[in-house]
Formats: structure tokens, sequence, C-alpha cells
């Protein structure tokens, strides 16, 4: 048995999904990622072959199909073969207590499950802070592990939010993604300048004005002063 059934058969037997937006690290032991290279390189060269370019010849084709299977694994969908980055904790000593708003700006690449054509983008994380902090770097390595594997925008948001929480046990959370597609600007309609908005609030973000109006508020002056 190759090792990606292997892998399927532990993850049907746990009950787990297995979509092109979900983590299946915890199924994936030591070692296992370059047996999975290894297995995908003859089927990326397949559809190289397919697609009639001569490997064999052709200088800038010759070692393709390895490429592609370790940018797979290792870079495009890491966030699906890794576990997330160790985000820690530390209990909210600020004096009194910080429960303000925080706002952080990630840059995040993603993957289009329909064509997986790159996305590319900005996630805006605020949160009222909890009884738990987390290193500001934090937000941006879950917002990018998040990213990091076949996915929706939509469920992007949903995910990121997700995951801030957990880390930190705040219930209040908003999540403002940015992003161009490149299924509309590679293939069918080929917008260029298309651009594509996606909001998740949770909790005092979601229920009280105020707080949203605070949030939305710091992203419009963030990307005043964003690097362009």
């Amino acid at each position: 048995m190759n090792i990606t059934d292997t892998i399927k058969n532990r993850i049907i037997q746990s009950g787990d999904r297995y979509w092109a937006g979900d983590n299946i690290s915890q199924h994936i032991k030591e070692g296992e990622h370059q047996m999975i290279i290894d297995e995908l390189t003859p089927k990326f060269e397949a559809v190289l072959d397919s697609l009639l370019i001569d490997r064999q010849n052709d200088p800038n084709s010759q070692d393709t199909g390895r490429r592609m299977a370790k940018m797979y694994v290792n870079e495009l969908m890491r966030g699906r073969y890794f576990p997330m980055p160790n985000a820690t904790a530390f209990p909210n000593h600020v004096e009194d207590g910080y429960g303000g708003m925080l706002v952080v700006r990630s840059e995040i690449k993603s993957l289009c499950s329909h064509h997986h054509q790159p996305v590319s983008g900005v996630a805006y994380i605020g949160i009222i802070a909890a009884d738990t902090l987390i290193g500001l770097s934090k937000y941006t390595r879950i917002a990018q592990w998040c990213a990091r594997r076949g996915t929706l925008q939509e469920e992007l948001n949903n995910e990121i939010a997700r995951q801030i929480m957990k880390a930190t046990g705040s219930q209040n959370v908003g999540v403002y993604i940015q992003a161009t597609h490149g299924c509309c600007e590679n293939r069918g309609i080929h917008a260029h300048s298309s651009l594509t908005q996606t909001t998740v609030l949770k909790g005092a973000f979601q229920q009280d004005q105020t707080t949203k109006k605070e949030f939305m508020d710091n992203i419009k002056l963030q990307q005043e002063f964003a690097p362009r």
C-alpha cells in the first residue's frame, strides 16, 4: 500500500474529514512528508507528459515534477500537512489588565480550491484581549498557516477566527480579508483589477456597533499607512 492510501485509511478510521482546507497533520507520522513527496513526483511528471512537455530534453522541465511535489507539500499547502506553529501564550498581566482592542495586519498567500490558482492579500485580525495574550508575530503565523492550503476566502475568514479564539481564549474576534484571486485574473474573465473583501465578526465585534466601527476604522487607518 502506498503512503497516501495508508494516511487516508488513518483519517477515515478516525472519522475526520480531509477536504482541501482541512489540516491532516495529526495523521502524518515523522518521515512521511518526504514519502508523500516521493509518491507525488511521478504523478506530477505524468501530468507534464500528458501536457506534451518534453521532460527528457527540456532542461527547464527535467526536475519540475519533484519541484512541484515539494512546493505543494512544504509550501503551497503546508497548512494541511504540518501542525500549527506554536503560539506561546502569556497571562494578561498588563497593569490593570489590557482590555482594549488590538488590530494586526497580516500578509497572506493561499490557494483557490477550485482551480489551484494563487490568492494573495491581507488579513486584518482584531481582538479584544481576554486572560491570555500571544506575541504579535503569532497572529500572522496563525493566519499564514490557515491560508496555506486549498480554501475559499469565506472559509479562510472563519478558520483564522477559530484559531485565534482557540489560541487566546477570547470570544471577541474580527477578521477582515482583502485579496486578489488568480482564478479571476489568470483565467475566465481575466479581471486584473478584481478585489474580494470578506468579514467575519465574533462576540462584541458582531453584537456591538461601537466595537465594529472601531475595528473598521482601525483597518482604514492601517490601509492608509500600509507599505505600498
